[in-house]
């Protein structure tokens, strides 16, 4: 949790206000399937309902007021990995400065799985 001292008080922003910016941000980019939570008791990779997105996200707080964020996705086959995640880097790092005016450090993007983008997935 972060915690800003303001002329007018004190503002606090959970771990859960940075989760869901980054997944609603990180979905809505092109290529992305959603957000992957691997499994500790079955090692598999499991896709991550809407609710539950803050399993695919970690936040670090620097000591320099800012915010570190890794996230874990999956990605349609086909698309180019590099610049979907270029995207979502970018993405992610301005929503969340816009949204909570923390600055982001950096986005970290985990590709843990690619599934075809047939209708039948």
């Amino acid at each position: 949790m972060i915690k800003l001292l303001t002329a007018k008080g004190m503002i606090s922003i959970s771990d859960a206000v940075f989760t869901n910016i980054t997944g609603n941000a990180a979905t809505n980019c092109f290529g992305v399937k959603g957000m992957a939570f691997r499994s500790m008791t079955d090692g598999l990779v499991h896709r991550l309902r809407k609710e539950a997105m803050s399993k695919g996200v970690q936040v670090i707080y620097n000591e320099d007021g800012s915010v570190s964020i890794r996230l874990h996705i999956i990605v349609e086959h086909g698309i180019n990995i590099t610049a979907a995640c270029r995207s979502i880097m970018s993405e992610v790092q301005y929503k969340v400065s816009k949204y909570t005016g923390i600055p982001v450090k950096n986005v970290d993007v985990c590709v843990d799985s690619i599934v075809s983008n047939s209708k039948g997935v």
